[in-house]
């Protein structure tokens, strides 16, 4: 019998750590029953090798794991576990190639001011790698995304404990969104009514015209948005909130997500460094320009590259740096002890993870006495910003929610083949001037234009009928099963949102709606309706766009959960195969620091755990394989065992981490496994297993307790050593020889 493959992707951080513990014990628990779990490398790391093997010697080369997978995603056997990955930045990446050149790797530096075309050539080459490089090629699916009952039910018994009261006094937290001129206002959309290959235009005042993208292919039905920015709005908008901050006495904080949108996000987040700087910015433009100062990159790339100047210039620019914060309002902090403040770097805020903990801190982010504060939350655009709006408000009026007793609000995305803005950022633009930018069809007939200003972001996106049809299909069958109302989060003020509406009218009497209850809802409104559900503790659906989809994710996990790590996502491939994702990474460099520093990795690998069952499950229906069945049935009692007895990781030093979690969901795992009475044979395997790991449960805790509280050498950030990392991940010698016996 040909193995059945299940295809573990490598990625970055914490989880790429968690995985050198556990991908052994399911190797070892699988051996032999036609399983076969190969590992994919598309870490940050990987990807950037796979694609500049020009220099690189034949043992350094690596295949382009990235765009195998993609294929593979077209096959119904595709069968992926797919753990989160770094979303570069433009400093993440830098990073990453100083890392691997000190490796020896050859590889180019990133130009990031291109002076030529040999350098914009090689600016394009490393845009394949920035962003969301991997997501959008993997989702060839919608995507079902919730908590597993065992999770939920276990955090409702044992709640997490990081929630803070909002003030009884009253908070001065609030979002704060544009009235105007934003990316909400300005969209335009259409359904194409034939397929054609359109362009992206620049029409200059004179007249002229410039390409900005070529040899865009369009498909009949598909929804396509053009929507911009002003920065002139922006930029006042910017202002405006911090002198509101300065009068209120309240933290400043921005929200953006310029790791998945690597373009326009980066942009507005510079927007806001350079008009909170901008008495220091303006007074030293030239000196700042000369050294290649980048304000999109953050704060940090400023202060990295005053080290360019005279060291005379570079105190008197730091002084004036300094004296801003004297006239500015307080910034929110990403690491108070370090002085790394909200506007340092682009993607230490994330604003999929930065607004649930602001939720869940009552209110608050933490300032530079490392006291939690009241903060002004600003979200520029009104596309998303209205949700947060409600729920603070919500809390504001109504007090903290309650993990213990909450509701859930599961997920239903539409993510498929690149829907939506998480589409777009090879579509999106900086107006070189006024005038206007367009897009055009093979004819040359405009199909959508936008008027700009130099400056202005320009944004196009895609969404494609196929994934529509088949995320309407995804929605009913949820509500199907679960008996929740779903909630379909549509804006009809909305451009984009209008046509999707459209297409969920043709669509929904293509089923069988009968005794369900689907709903459409703005955004707002959803959120409302959802949220007093949530605190009577009953559940809803959440049937949303690509974006939404992103950031109610984390938000309700983190709020009913802790962590979004902790969820299970299912991504029914298109073409018949399955994505089985795990988790978010937002928190993943902290972990990896805590581990460095003191030999502690509390990742929760729970994602991973859960993602394995359904992924075992896929293998059962393909194959008719047994004893896959079997091994998904046993693992999903183990999960159960493993959250009833508390074996996730602690926060602190000292206590259980990742490694402590992965020996008990093996020992839960071997007992479950030798308690069934399907398979005889792998009941006699693991009879003998489940006795060794029970008779050595002291040794084998107190040799994974004894590996922490030290600092830990792993070898490298973004090219860990295998051998160092392995060694730190398995630190105990009892139970590996239980494990690589097997």
């Amino acid at each position: 019998m040909t193995p059945a493959k299940i295809t573990w992707t490598q990625i970055d951080e914490a989880p790429a750590l968690a995985t050198f513990a556990l991908l052994p014990v399911i190797r070892a628990y699988t051996k032999g029953s036609g399983i076969e779990v190969e590992t994919s490398d598309i870490s940050l790391a990987g990807r950037i090798i796979a694609n500049f093997p020009d220099n690189l010697t034949h043992e350094q080369k690596i295949p382009d794991c990235l765009t195998q997978l993609g294929e593979m995603t077209q096959t119904p056997q595709a069968n992926i576990v797919k753990l989160p990955n770094i979303s570069a930045t433009v400093p993440q990446l830098k990073d990453a190639i100083k890392e691997l050149q000190a490796k020896g790797y050859d590889i180019p530096d990133y130009p990031e001011e291109p002076k030529n075309d040999a350098e914009r050539a090689l600016q394009a080459r490393f845009a394949v790698v920035l962003g969301s490089a991997v997501n959008p090629v993997l989702r060839e699916g919608n995507s079902d995304r919730r908590a597993a009952a065992s999770v939920k039910k276990f955090f409702q018994k044992n709640p997490h404990k990081m929630m803070q009261q909002w003030p009884q006094s009253g908070s001065k937290a609030r979002v704060a969104h544009m009235d105007g001129k934003d990316f909400y206002e300005s969209e335009k959309s259409i359904t194409l009514d034939t397929a054609t290959q359109a362009r992206i235009e620049f029409v200059a005042g004179d007249g002229g015209v410039t390409v900005l993208k070529d040899q865009l292919a369009l498909l009949e039905g598909e929804v396509i948005d053009a929507s911009v920015m002003n920065v002139k709005a922006l930029r006042a908008f910017y202002a405006e909130q911090m002198d509101a901050a300065k009068n209120d006495g309240v933290l400043l904080s921005l929200h953006l997500k310029s790791t998945m949108m690597k373009v326009s996000d980066p942009i507005m987040f510079g927007h806001c460094v350079s008009v909170y700087f901008q008495d220091a910015l303006d007074k030293h433009a030239e000196a700042l320009k000369e050294i290649g100062a980048n304000v999109n990159y953050g704060l940090a790339d400023v202060l990295a590259k005053l080290d360019r100047l005279p060291a005379e210039k570079k105190a008197e620019v730091e002084a004036d740096i300094a004296a801003v914060y004297e006239k500015r309002p307080a910034l929110a902090m990403v690491n108070a002890r370090r002085g790394i403040t909200n506007l340092h770097v682009p993607n230490d805020i994330i604003i999929d993870a930065s607004m649930p903990n602001v939720v869940r801190d009552g209110g608050r982010m933490w300032n530079k006495n490392d006291e939690l504060q009241d903060t002004i939350a600003i979200v520029p655009d009104r596309c998303y910003a209205t949700m947060y709006k409600e729920i603070l408000e919500n809390a504001k009026q109504h007090g903290q929610f309650d993990p213990a007793t909450m509701g859930n609000v599961a997920n239903v995305g539409l993510m498929a083949q690149k829907a939506e803005e998480y589409g777009s950022h090879d579509k999106t633009f900086e107006a070189p001037a006024d005038g206007t930018i367009r897009v055009v069809d093979a004819a040359g007939t405009p199909l959508l234009e936008q008027s700009v200003e130099v400056g202005d972001i320009f944004r196009m996106s895609q969404t494609k009928d196929a994934p529509i049809r088949d995320w309407v299909r995804l929605a009913v069958s949820r509500a199907r099963a679960s008996g929740s109302p779903a909630i379909f989060w549509l804006d009809e003020n909305r451009g984009h949102d209008t046509e999707i509406l459209k297409k969920v009218n043709t669509y929904l009497p293509e089923h069988d709606t009968t005794g369900l209850d689907l709903r459409v809802m703005k955004p707002q409104e959803a959120m409302r309706f959802s949220l007093e559900r949530i605190r009577r503790g009953e559940d809803t659906i959440a049937v949303t766009g690509n974006v939404l989809r992103d950031y109610l994710t984390d938000l309700f996990p983190i709020l009913e959960l802790g962590t979004s790590a902790r969820m299970l996502s299912i991504v029914p491939l298109m073409k018949g195969g399955g994505l089985f994702e795990t988790g978010a990474g937002g928190s993943a460099p902290k972990h990896v620091q805590q581990f460095v520093q003191e030999g502690h990795l509390r990742w929760d690998s729970l994602g991973e755990y859960c993602a394995l069952v359904p992924s075992l499950e896929l293998i059962a229906e393909n194959t008719k394989n047994e004893k896959a069945a079997l091994f998904a049935e046993t693992l999903d009692r183990a999960i159960s065992t493993y959250l009833e007895n508390s074996r996730s990781p602690s926060r602190k030093v000292n206590e259980i981490d990742n490694r402590g979690s992965t020996f008990y969901l093996a020992l839960y795992w071997a007992q479950a496994l030798a308690a069934q009475t399907k398979d005889t044979a792998i009941q006699a395997r693991f009879a003998g297993v489940a006795k060794q790991l029970e008779a050595q449960e002291a040794t084998i805790t107190a040799e994974l307790l004894a590996a922490q509280g030290a600092p830990v050498d792993v070898g490298g950030y973004y090219v860990p050593d295998p051998e160092k990392t392995s060694q730190a991940m398995r630190p105990s010698a009892t139970f590996n020889a239980i494990i690589d016996a097997l």
